[in-house]
């Protein structure tokens, strides 16, 4: 497991939840607030690896979205017939996604300690929210075990510790691996799929499969940091594109995504 860190100029005080708040406030914030935008949902990478398991999962079976953010995957699996509770640490965005979509359920949370009670959900999701906590995924992946009924579905990504991070980290062996501790804090646990995998399996889960995801995001960030292209030039769009369907995952697909079961006895 690698760790990512990145300058806080905000309150370098903060303890760790009230950072995690504060930074995926302004980044909500940043993408405009709450959006009904769920059409596009069924061509992303994730939905694409949830699907074949989502056929064998009645209709009326309870799901949760663990950091659901700008809350469109809640809505949208709600609005599919299963009722989905979206969950985040945001206390602003939770009340925006409540006053905008009071149709539908979001509470404020810790994914690490829901207050949720025992085996009352049939799947979890969670799209890039274990990684943000230094003492590790384990308290996370674990509440989710708890969660989750017998024989529930657990899907959840991760930043995949891939060839390109693993060639850039050797490069730089000569500088320090510890952050400046006047400017920076840590963001972000980076891991391999054997990492992962392991992970998942120690909290109890049957893992079901591994699959490395978002191939054209990690091309548009390895021509972003390698070649210093911006990340959203019509160029960069471009050559991602043309690359992506040709380039091997392990080499720059961005996360990792896990899916695994709860066993039933």
């Amino acid at each position: 497991m690698r760790k990512d860190y990145l300058t806080d100029d905000g309150h370098i005080e903060d303890d760790e939840t009230d950072f995690v708040e504060r930074y995926w406030t302004a980044k909500w914030d940043e993408m405009g607030g709450p959006s009904d935008t769920v059409a596009n949902i069924p061509r992303k990478d994730e939905y694409k690896v949830m699907a074949p398991y989502l056929k064998d999962l009645p209709r009326g079976a309870r799901m949760l979205d663990g950091g659901c953010g700008l809350g469109d995957w809640t809505i949208h699996f709600s609005e599919q017939g299963w009722p989905t509770l979206g969950l985040d640490i945001s206390r602003k965005t939770v009340g925006a996604l409540n006053t905008r979509f009071p149709e539908h359920d979001f509470q404020i949370g810790d994914i690490r300690a829901t207050g949720l009670p025992d085996e009352s959900f049939d799947a979890y999701f969670s799209w890039g929210t274990f990684e943000h906590f230094e003492a590790g995924l384990s308290p996370c992946i674990d509440e989710a075990y708890r969660v989750l009924k017998p024989g529930g579905l657990l899907f959840t990504s991760v930043p995949f510790d891939n060839l390109r991070h693993a060639l850039r980290a050797a490069s730089d062996w000569r500088k320090s691996a510890l952050p400046d501790k006047d400017g920076a804090r840590f963001y972000q646990w980076r891991l391999t799929r054997g990492e992962f995998r392991d992970l998942v399996a120690l909290s109890g889960f049957e893992v079901l499969d591994i699959k490395a995801i978002g191939k054209r995001q990690g091309v548009l960030r390895s021509l972003q940091h390698e070649f210093g292209m911006p990340y959203q030039w019509f160029l960069s769009k471009a050559m991602s594109a043309a690359i992506a369907p040709v380039i091997p995952s392990g080499l720059v697909a961005h996360m990792l995504l896990a899916v695994a079961r709860k066993p039933k006895v």
